[in-house]
């Protein structure tokens, strides 16, 4: 048997994997885990030990998880071509207590939670783990664009990866085929690095080929000033008022057309009170603005054949009428497919899509805690995983949308990486409540802006600019908004522009639309709200409270 122990790094406690045969290097540093010590598989809610041969090759009836190297990576291998397969689990041995703080991500957007927390106390850390003693910094992850959805724990005696095969909410049909699960990769802090700096190098490992915007991304959205009840005219008002505060021509804004323009459940036709979206989009461009346009992909038509749509799933009720299409069914992603060129023919340079996972899953990413949906229904394709049924749509978004932007919004984080040029990093914030906004939106960004041009442009969400919301608040998160690096989008009401407001959002335009350093959360260690900033290479203080 092999010896896979965990030994001292150095006199700080840290420690890593020794191995008796395989070692490797990542980009950020050696690689701290090689073959796992244990191999289980789920089968019918049950876990099952597989038996280990030769330290990578772990099998159990015909079920068979082969670990290769492959680079800088292990890559996992599973087949089953009988059991319908819902997760497999690789276990390391080590001794987790020596690690006060262990930082996690989130499946799709955060939700106001991140926060460096003791082991144990969060059972599941999508996608990668963080461990930290105060002094160094060690990374466990996976690649993005993977064919599974993985997650970490971290237990007493060792650390987990999950990686979840299901179908739906049934384990998945592989057949014959093999299975390229994921690719596990580690990373360790270099002498002096922060945390932060730390996670940043990472996620440039975790994603070796982001899809990013060639300038940076900046304008204005209406949601958060009139929620959903738009028109042509708010829109043409919004964005002329705006474009008078724009002060680079070489690197144009965006006006976003969020929810509202469309019929219900068409997202094909426009309404009557926009009338021709073509002709709107001509006008935010007559202004010097960029036209952006919000969509739902899986909405079904009320008048849809009932074998296109997916399965109803308890739980999955956001206006009591609406029908979710099949991702599963070619037709249905001709029809996605056929959606986002057909804005591309009338003339918008962005797409903002939304609500895919709460399509698929039935559930935000804050209420898959225990699962990521419900138990025993059934996409019609059973071959594939959810992950690679998600991949699929993203990747049919991405053919279409040709040089158009896209921005994913309550979409999985890890398998937008790679495929869209933005992504809502976070849940809403609010144009009626400060609260929300320093919840969503600080919290968000003090956390998840390492991912910013490693994965993606991280929007963090808009600046909610209306009487409701105290100004001296939203000045400050306009600020660093628009001196973090990240997009940036306000939704102003236009009759409490005054002087110094408009003055802001034109300081805050122009630093926005140039390349900047990603910002720094000083405090985020021990605050979930990070107040000390690093931002542009001097240090930054706000008062959220």
């Amino acid at each position: 048997m092999l010896r896979r122990n965990f030994i001292k790094l150095s006199a700080t406690g840290f420690a890593a994997v020794m191995y008796s045969r395989l070692t490797y290097a990542t980009g950020n540093g050696a690689s701290l885990i090689n073959h796992p010590d244990e191999a289980w598989a789920q089968v019918g809610d049950q876990w099952v030990k597989l038996t280990g041969k030769g330290g990578s090759v772990f099998t159990y009836r015909d079920i068979k998880v082969e670990v290769k190297n492959s680079g800088n990576a292990q890559a996992v291998y599973i087949q089953s071509p009988m059991a319908e397969l819902q997760a497999v689990k690789f276990k390391w041995k080590h001794q987790t207590s020596i690690y006060p703080k262990v930082l996690g991500d989130h499946w799709e957007r955060t939700y106001g939670d991140m926060a460096w927390k003791p082991p144990g106390e969060v059972v599941r850390n999508p996608w990668y783990v963080l461990l930290n003693d105060d002094k160094q910094t060690a990374c466990f992850g996976v690649k993005t664009g993977c064919s599974t959805l993985c997650w970490w724990g971290i237990k007493p005696d060792g650390i987990e990866l999950v990686m979840d095969t299901r179908s739906g909410g049934a384990g998945v049909k592989l057949g014959q085929r093999t299975l390229h699960a994921a690719d596990i990769v580690t990373g360790m802090s270099k002498a002096g690095q922060t945390p932060y700096a730390t996670l940043t190098d990472f996620c440039k490992v975790m994603c070796t080929k982001p899809r990013l915007p060639k300038q940076p991304v900046y304008g204005i959205n209406d949601w958060y000033v009139v929620y959903g009840k738009n028109s042509y005219q708010t829109i043409s008002d919004q964005t002329a008022a705006m474009a008078e505060l724009v002060t680079d021509t070489n690197n144009r804004p965006f006006s976003v057309i969020d929810d509202g323009w469309q019929q219900a459940d068409d997202f094909s036709i426009v309404n009557d009170k926009f009338k021709d979206m073509h002709k709107m989009a001509d006008e935010i461009k007559s202004h010097g603005m960029r036209p952006g346009l919000w969509t739902r992909p899986l909405i079904a038509c009320k008048d849809d054949s009932k074998s296109l749509l997916a399965p109803k799933i308890p739980g999955r009720s956001q206006q009591g009428d609406e029908l979710i299409l099949d991702p599963t069914i070619p037709e249905n992603l001709a029809r996605v497919k056929r959606n986002i060129t057909l804005y591309k023919q009338w003339g918008y340079n962005m797409v903002k899509h939304d609500y895919s996972s709460w399509d698929i899953f039935g559930r935000w990413g804050m209420q898959m805690k225990d699962s990521f949906t419900a138990p025993d229904w059934r996409f019609q394709d059973q071959t594939k995983t959810n992950a690679e049924i998600i991949n699929t749509l993203y990747h049919t978004i991405r053919e279409a949308a040709g040089d158009m932007y896209i921005i994913g919004c309550n979409t999985m984080s890890h398998l937008s990486a790679g495929v869209f040029e933005l992504n809502r990093i976070g849940d809403d914030t609010s144009g009626k409540e400060w609260a929300r906004t320093k919840k969503m939106g600080v919290n968000t960004l003090g956390f998840r802006l390492p991912q910013n041009n490693a994965f993606y442009a991280a929007d963090g969400d808009c600046v909610g600019l209306t009487k409701d919301v105290a100004w001296d608040k939203n000045k400050q998160w306009l600020q660093l908004l628009a001196e973090s690096g990240s997009p940036l989008f306000i939704s102003a009401e236009l009759d409490i522009l005054d002087n110094e407001k408009k003055a802001a959002i034109k300081q805050a335009f122009t630093n926005a639309a140039k390349v900047q350093p990603n910002g720094e959360p000083l405090d985020w260690l021990t605050n979930p709200f990070p107040e000390k900033w690093s931002l542009n290479g001097r240090e930054v203080a706000f008062n959220w409270d």
